[in-house]
């Protein structure tokens, strides 16, 4: 079965959300065609971070600047990659939208990632320039160099981690600077071909706007990695189209909320979104996109504390608050423990991971109606949220996650008596397929478009989809997806260890967090703080065992050798606060 998505208050002919050809008519058909509206936004301010205020207007002049730069003095066209990688600065936006600008293929990577996962990532995707920042330049100046790959360093002096960051207040070290010195005039940096890093420098000017280059509706925009059950990331490839897509729909779902509500869409207040999501997450996208659309503004946070997200709600009026459950339960648990109204807010969106079904009732014991809460659905794949939970129905319906977008058709699957099956969705924001992978690409789209998405869902029959299991062996810590089997391939590389199975277990907060039950060579003298320590050395630090079970006996296995991690879990007896009660 089929399920179209829409609320035809919306999407009839005429109407803003109308659908034709199975993508928004009204919508725009590119990214570059949706950035270069918001100029018109002026002097409202897009974002706040610790260094200040950007207006759209500045905003806009600073992605012209550069990616007029990329165009003229590094010589890329459409089509060449452009990795970005940095923590939610300011310049992510600049760099990425800069990107969008010039016709490139923006490549948002994971600023949490190790040396080896960004290498492996930038030989995938073998980018011609790589945006960073001072924190992530240490973990990528070696691929830059071996591969002569330019690159440009923002925040070059805020702090290096450890990692051979850039030095120096310019952002480059001394021998990117003689580097630099050596060269004749006609390997200058900036020049095709030219290597090495050199600090970013912003180019404004009101007057020149972006560079003339053609940027089509088939062309990519975007790959964004995710993971699979084979343990390798895979970029996910999004064409402009399908992103234009994914940039109408949450505009969509706040119209749709509105109508459910009472009220006349866009008439309210502009939003003031406090956005936790790291950039380079596709829920991020969904968020940002909103507020873009809307002329609002982004309150950034450096890292993570639910006191300071308190101090940034009262002081900038926050309006919306969007990140993974985790979060959310941290800020209304100090709100509570604080007595802070919260008066402000208006929207708690969560996503990245499965909201815990008693968030809702928490929002509205402690706050009532005024306070709306929100989750969805969306993967890398679908480039963010395609369904929505929104107010009464998520109050009346905790445990689903909503309704899909007018662009957006939902599939049960072969479904069971009880109407359960694999989730299937196809439609406008989904990606085209992987990078490089046809054989991955294959596996999870059939011939006629529809992405399987490895959930076990249902539909009701009123369209509200609920997610039932994951087929795929999965575990999401916090918002942050873990798949097994690239923890226990690690795992595996240690001397000592002969075979591993890696699992979630149940956490309050966390939602799941990543267990691993080890069997080790006879007489091995390695202990659990050790194998710890060897992943993460090797991967990031979310996707570390929080515990470990070693044992004697060999790991339960069925015939063809899959491991049956069903048994494996009823070893670790799971205690009062989510993790197993022995062995870690």
């Amino acid at each position: 079965m089929a399920v179209p998505g829409g609320d035809e208050r919306l999407t009839a002919d005429g109407a803003p959300f109308a659908v034709e050809d199975g993508v928004y008519a009204s919508g725009p058909r590119t990214l570059r065609e949706f950035v270069e509206v918001v100029w018109g936004y002026g002097d409202r301010v897009f974002l706040v971070s610790e260094d200040g205020r950007t207006t759209y207007r500045e905003f806009f002049d600073a992605a012209c600047g550069l990616a007029r730069r990329l165009v003229g003095e590094y010589g890329l066209r459409p089509g060449d990659r452009a990795v970005v990688a940095m923590r939610n600065h300011p310049e992510w936006q600049v760099a990425f939208w800069a990107a969008q600008l010039a016709g490139l293929v923006a490549v948002p990577l994971n600023a949490w990632w190790t040396e080896d996962e960004f290498t492996y990532a930038l030989d995938d995707c073998a980018p011609a320039v790589l945006l960073v920042d001072g924190e992530r330049v240490g973990r990528v100046r070696e691929w830059a160099a071996r591969n002569h790959v330019p690159g440009i360093v923002f925040h070059g002096a805020d702090g290096a981690d450890g990692t051979d960051g850039a030095s120096g207040a310019d952002g480059a070290s001394g021998a990117d600077k003689a580097d630099r010195t050596d060269r004749t005039d006609g390997e200058r940096e900036g020049a095709p071909g030219a290597t090495g890093f050199v600090p970013y420098v912003p180019d404004a000017d009101p007057h020149l706007g972006p560079p003339l280059v053609d940027v089509l509706p088939e062309h990519d925009a975007t790959i964004i990695y995710t993971s699979g059950t084979t343990g390798r990331p895979k970029g996910a490839v999004a064409t402009h189209l399908a992103q234009a897509g994914a940039a109408m729909n949450p505009r969509y779902f706040a119209a749709a909320a509105a109508l459910a509500r009472g009220d006349v869409p866009g008439t309210g207040p502009v939003p003031v979104s406090l956005t936790t999501f790291p950039f380079f997450h596709v829920a991020a996208f969904t968020s940002f996109y909103g507020v873009m659309a809307a002329g609002g503004t982004l309150v950034m946070m450096r890292k993570w504390d639910a006191g300071r997200a308190l101090e940034l709600i009262r002081e900038h009026r926050v309006t919306h608050y969007a990140g993974v459950p985790t979060t959310a339960l941290q800020l209304l648990d100090l709100a509570r423990a604080t007595g802070d109204p919260l008066d402000s807010l208006t929207l708690l969106s969560t996503g990245g991971a499965a909201a815990p079904p008693g968030i809702v009732d928490g929002i509205t014991a402690g706050y009532g109606e005024r306070l709306e809460p929100r989750n969805g659905y969306g993967l890398t794949e679908t480039s963010g949220g395609v369904l929505s939970n929104v107010g009464a129905e998520y109050r009346a319906h905790p445990g689903s996650v909503g309704r899909p977008t007018p662009v957006t058709e939902v599939r049960i699957d072969r479904p069971d008596a009880e109407g359960v099956g694999e989730l299937w969705l196809r439609g406008q924001s989904l990606v085209r397929g992987y990078w490089g992978n046809e054989e991955a690409t294959r596996a999870a789209f059939s011939e006629d478009g529809w992405f399987r998405t490895g959930d076990l869902a249902r539909v009701d029959p009123d369209g509200r989809v609920a997610i039932v299991d994951r087929l795929t062996d999965m575990v999401i810590r916090g918002g942050e997806n873990v798949y097994c089997v690239e923890v226990e391939d690690v795992l595996q590389q240690h001397p000592d260890v002969v075979d591993a199975a890696v699992l979630g277990v149940p956490h309050p907060l966390l939602g799941e967090e990543v267990a691993a039950v080890v069997r080790l060579r006879p007489g091995a003298a390695v202990g659990v703080d050790e194998l710890r320590t060897h992943v993460g050395a090797r991967l990031a630090a979310f996707k570390v065992p929080a515990h470990v079970l070693v044992r004697e006996e060999e790991l339960p296995r069925n015939p063809t050798g899959k491991l049956l991690k069903r048994e494996l879990r009823g070893s670790l007896r799971v205690g009062r606060q989510g993790g197993p009660t022995s062995g870690t």
